[in-house]
């Protein structure tokens, strides 16, 4: 049964505005990029072999990078206008989105090899993975829909309809739902792997374009992007109300979270980065400053807490730009 919820606006909590301030953190290391000075899209980091996927969208490439040697590995191409990527450990195999070619290309993590493709709706984004189920939920921004894949067979399962346009897919280790942005009405999308039927829509009021997502599942929130009027929206997925809401810098896109120190990033398309802090009870903005040229994508690993921004161009080239925090 398709149930529709209609958040209560928590009107005790008013509109935040963000007020600029320096970032809190350190650059450590500019890594050079191979190829052209063009787009650059989703990263992911496997922990287990400190490898970090980066998608270059402009030269329909995936750059893997060992961020303990700091080094290039190799650059895996042929994948057509490549957005998304995303690293499973648990199955030793990458995945990454070929918007050119609507498929999903799956790569071997160990030789770097593509070793299957799947068949996706049009304009295939964003990823998340279901363990219990073993399948792939792919955004298919253009059909508003995502693909489901079979990570075992490699086969296309099933269609879920989401809205007009699909933006970020994400998995709640929690509730071991899929969630995906429906971006075109301003909903939040929850899906049931078992089934992979849609179980509930959750209204966003004041979203626009709501694009990036990130789902805390330690803390019960949805942290969402929109794109269309520069707001992050948090929403209590308990009790599907409004927990807070921030005015960002320009177009914001990715979201990564360190769990320690409770940090959340949203990296913008005009290259300003906007830094909240998480704690119970509480979600409050710690600074938001211009970090570098295009820094709309960012990666953060949570044993050494260095976030990774790839910039399409600093001097004339790309580079993989390192930070860490400072805490006080």
């Amino acid at each position: 049964m398709r149930v529709i919820i209609r958040p209560l606006v928590l009107l005790a909590l008013p509109l935040l505005l963000a007020a600029a301030a320096p970032l809190p953190v350190s650059v450590v290391a500019d890594i050079p990029l191979p190829g052209r000075t063009t787009r650059w899209d989703y990263g992911s980091l496997d922990p287990i072999t400190h490898r970090l996927f980066l998608a270059h969208l402009g030269d329909s490439a995936v750059t893997v990078v060992d961020t303990q040697s700091r080094q290039v590995i190799t650059t895996i191409s042929g994948i057509e206008d490549v957005h998304g990527v995303l690293a499973v450990p648990e199955l030793g195999r990458v995945y990454a989105t070929a918007t050119g070619a609507n498929q999903v290309v799956v790569i071997d993590a160990k030789t770097l090899k593509v070793i299957a493709r799947a068949s996706t709706g049009a304009y295939p984004d964003g990823m998340a993975y279901a363990p219990a189920v073993h399948q792939l939920y792919i955004s298919d921004e253009h059909d508003g829909t995502d693909t489901v894949v079979d990570t075992v067979t490699n086969q296309r399962v099933a269609t879920i309809k989401i809205g007009r346009e699909t933006g970020n897919t994400q998995y709640d280790a929690a509730s071991r739902h899929i969630f995906a942005n429906s971006q075109d009405n301003g909903e939040l999308v929850e899906i049931d792997p078992a089934t992979n039927t849609v179980v509930a829509r959750t209204a966003l009021p004041g979203a626009r374009g709501n694009h990036g997502l990130y789902i805390d599942a330690a803390s019960r929130r949805a942290f969402i992007a929109c794109e269309g009027n520069n707001k992050l929206i948090v929403l209590d997925l308990a009790s599907r109300r409004i927990f807070a809401t921030f005015n960002l810098g320009g177009e914001p896109d990715v979201l990564a979270f360190d769990p320690v120190p409770g940090w959340l990033y949203v990296a913008g398309e005009s290259g300003i980065v906007s830094l909240f802090k998480v704690e119970p009870g509480k979600v409050s903005m710690l600074a938001e400053a211009y970090l570098g040229s295009n820094a709309h994508v960012v990666a953060v690993d949570p044993a050494t807490h260095l976030a990774y921004f790839p910039l399409k161009d600093v001097g004339g080239r790309s580079v993989l730009r390192v930070t860490a925090p400072r805490i006080k």
